[in-house]
């Protein structure tokens, strides 16, 4: 919202399953979650280690593309971080888009998609097209099962991660406890809110003994199968377009008492974290209420410099943003 009011001229995000995307989107910013392992994740407080990534959140595409060039590289620090060299991030903006083809997974359309944010989207792949972008309806059969499979996998994580937060090592720490045992507890009670305590809670329940194989050994199966599915799209395009978000920005407070109705929000962006992707999103209209409305550009690993390539030319076409 800073960066959208012009209070701060660039932000960084961390995105589990959609935290920069949805953001931007929502605020009619440009967010970038880039390739897990692109950006170092040292100093970040974990929450689903296997998924988490950090990115830039900017006004323009070609200011994302600066800072990430800032904060991409290898990091000794996180276990996690890739040793490669990423090039300029910026180097193909001005590229035209012509030859490229672009994929509309029909999954991202159907069921729960609000029909303002399928129309500007889709309204986006037509002007693509006029660019000279080659764009064409596929089908990816396992992302239905990337929702459930992404809240076993981040709660059992975050679970794990969040042990650390006892009220002794590190994090909150509860005044006025006579043991070590109500120490723990206050200091987990009051240091975490609602929605974090159900996620540890619903992570300790996989990962049990008794249901680690029906549940947190299925979700790493299914994470597999999404990824194949995706590689196998990518053998025929460059990249594919969709929705960032199912509706534009909801009033503050207004889904915090229907926790599946908050959670079916990330239908859109978990599929890329679990196969550790590049996305960008950038806005591509409005909705009826005037709120921004976002598409992201989902490519392969390693294949930012293209999806900058692609953001610019339509961003341009537009007429660009002022900065």
């Amino acid at each position: 919202a800073a960066g959208a009011a012009c209070e701060a001229p660039c932000a960084l995000g961390s995105d589990t399953g959609g935290s920069i995307r949805q953001p931007a989107a929502f605020c009619g910013v440009v967010g970038m979650k880039p390739t897990y392992g692109a950006v170092s994740r040292y100093g970040l407080v974990a929450f689903a280690s296997s998924l988490d990534q950090i990115g830039p959140l900017t006004r323009t595409v070609r200011d994302s593309a600066l800072l990430l060039d800032v904060i991409a590289g290898h990091d000794p620090r996180d276990a996690t971080s890739l040793a490669r060299e990423w090039g300029s991030f910026g180097s193909q903006l001005g590229r035209e888009a012509g030859g490229l083809r672009a994929a509309l997974p029909a999954e991202f359309f159907g069921g729960g998609i609000a029909p303002e944010v399928s129309a500007a989207v889709k309204a986006a792949a037509a002007r693509y097209e006029h660019l000279g972008v080659r764009v064409e309806e596929v089908s990816l059969p396992t992302l239905r099962h990337a929702l459930p499979a992404y809240y076993v996998l981040s709660s059992a994580e975050a679970s794990s991660n969040l042990a650390r937060f006892d009220g002794v090592r590190c994090g909150f720490r509860a005044e006025g406890c006579r043991d070590i045992g109500e120490l723990y507890r206050e200091s987990r009670s009051q240091g975490f809110g609602a929605e974090v305590k159900r996620r540890i809670l619903l992570g300790s329940f996989v990962l049990s003994a008794g249901y680690y194989d029906a549940y947190y050994k299925k979700a790493l199966e299914v994470r597999t199968l999404v990824q194949r599915d995706f590689a196998r799209v990518f053998e025929r395009f460059d990249f594919l377009l969709a929705p960032v978000a199912p509706t534009t920005a909801c009033r503050l407070g207004e889904k915090r008492n229907s926790p599946l109705e908050m959670y079916m929000g990330d239908v859109c962006t978990v599929p890329v974290n679990i196969a550790g992707l590049p996305a960008l999103s950038i806005p591509c209209g409005t909705g009826a209420r005037g709120l921004p409305i976002g598409m992201q550009l989902i490519g392969r690993p390693f294949s930012e410099q293209l999806l900058y390539r692609a953001a610019y030319a339509y961003e341009q076409s537009e007429g660009g943003k002022q900065p």
